[in-house]
């Protein structure tokens, strides 16, 4: 189960709260509670030296006690594993202009092509509620390689990690100068009409679409390689703070449109290019599923089997995606049988994204029972989508369907 930190500042701002929740997910036969202790503001829910604390979330203060601490201490006392979630390369919210790239530095903030604007920063691209960062600047990397590991030190009891949002932006990022300039290097050339040789536009139709230039696999082969090397480098980081810490991370499940964030979630056993046409034939090198030990991934789909997505074939636009996809793997059946296959048989906890079951409260039983069936564990986001519209029954009903409660 997550908890979201912002979603739920104010009712986990009392110990109270987290004692009765953590108790109810427990008798509800979860076995990990993921606590987000840094959103995407940057600011984080524990004292630190790098970053400043969340002191209060719309209008909410924080609690006076160490809140990690006290899931940490109230969760092992339920026989729960508590998991820290942090959210990587993002550092301020655009919707409030609130957060580090905010307060102090622009420079942090990714350069996205937009459609009718050109290069500009993120932060100026408002419809983004997240302030992303460029993968590449080493001024930020050392910044959140120093908070991870401090967070490790503070917290020596912690099980895990789960890292959210180690990616770019979208298929429009980053285009700065330095991943300009570091792009180059990689292929031993320069791009002559940049950003158009690697995208372009189509500004036809209601929605700008992008068209792919000559640069666009080796570019995209690149981010991936940039992504997964600074995950290596997280991981042998952390493990040298804590050898013991579950290293963990979140990516969406939509493997067919996710090297538009520059990710390779797959095993390295796995060739996409013999699938994919945005795949190179050494994209496969940059795979990071034997990096983990503890994968999650979002089934948010609201068509639960393969013969259910056949009969409607919904068109799927998801959050990272420029265009919106079809096909059976958008579906949480479907989907299961597909990362199965390119994570090489390692295992997954599929996610239900709770608020996507608001108008059908018996979707969300169906949900968590597939994903309980076809894959290796779930993961329900968010906790807050339950209390606020009390789907706790639809949530043991699928809890029971799926085989981790007694019917009785």
């Amino acid at each position: 189960m997550w908890f979201d930190a912002e979603a739920n500042f104010a009712r986990f701002s009392h110990k109270d709260s987290i004692d009765f929740y953590l108790k109810k997910i427990k008798s509800l036969g979860f076995t990990h509670a993921v606590v987000d202790v840094r959103p995407i503001t940057g600011e984080v829910l524990f004292n630190s030296k790098y970053a400043p604390r969340m002191e209060e979330w719309n209008g909410a203060p924080r609690g006076d006690f160490d809140y990690l601490g006290y899931f940490i201490e109230q969760g092992h006392k339920q026989g729960l594993e508590v998991h820290a979630s942090l959210n990587v390369f993002c550092a301020g919210h655009n919707y409030f202009d609130r957060g580090l790239v905010y307060s102090g530095h622009p420079e942090w903030a990714s350069t996205v092509y937009n459609p009718d604007r050109g290069l500009i920063p993120i932060t100026e691209e408002k419809e983004k509620y997240g302030t992303m960062i460029n993968p590449l600047n080493e001024e930020y990397r050392i910044h959140i390689l120093n908070v991870l590991k401090e967070l490790l030190v503070k917290y020596p009891a912690l099980d895990g990690l789960i890292l959210d949002r180690v990616r770019y932006d979208g298929i429009s990022a980053d285009f700065s100068d330095l991943s300009r300039e570091t792009f180059e290097t990689y292929i031993g050339e320069k791009v002559e009409n940049f950003p158009e040789d690697i995208l372009r536009w189509n500004k036809e139709g209601k929605r700008p679409k992008p068209e792919l230039g000559k640069w666009s696999k080796k570019w995209f082969e690149w981010r991936t390689k940039v992504i997964t090397e600074f995950m290596a480098k997280i991981r042998e980081e952390v493990k040298a703070v804590n050898p013991k810490i579950s290293f963990g991370t979140y990516t969406g499940a939509w493997y067919p449109s996710y090297y538009e964030v520059g990710v390779n979630f797959a095993s390295r056993e796995y060739d996409p290019s013999q699938k994919f046409d945005w795949a190179t034939p050494q994209y496969k090198n940059y795979g990071y599923a034997e990096l983990l030990d503890l994968y999650v991934t979002g089934n948010y789909y609201t068509d639960i089997t393969i013969e259910e997505y056949k009969k409607s074939n919904n068109w799927v636009w998801n959050e990272t995606d420029s265009q919106a996809q079809q096909g059976t793997w958008y579906c949480v059946e479907g989907s299961c049988q597909q990362l199965r296959r390119i994570l090489n048989g390692r295992p997954f906890m599929g996610g239900v994204l709770v608020d996507l079951f608001y108008d059908n409260r018996e979707k969300l039983t169906s949900a968590i029972a597939e994903n309980l069936k076809d894959a290796d564990g779930l993961m329900v986001f968010d906790i807050v989508h339950i209390i606020t519209k009390d789907l706790w029954k639809e949530v043991e009903a699928g809890m029971k369907e799926g085989g981790n409660l007694p019917n009785e």
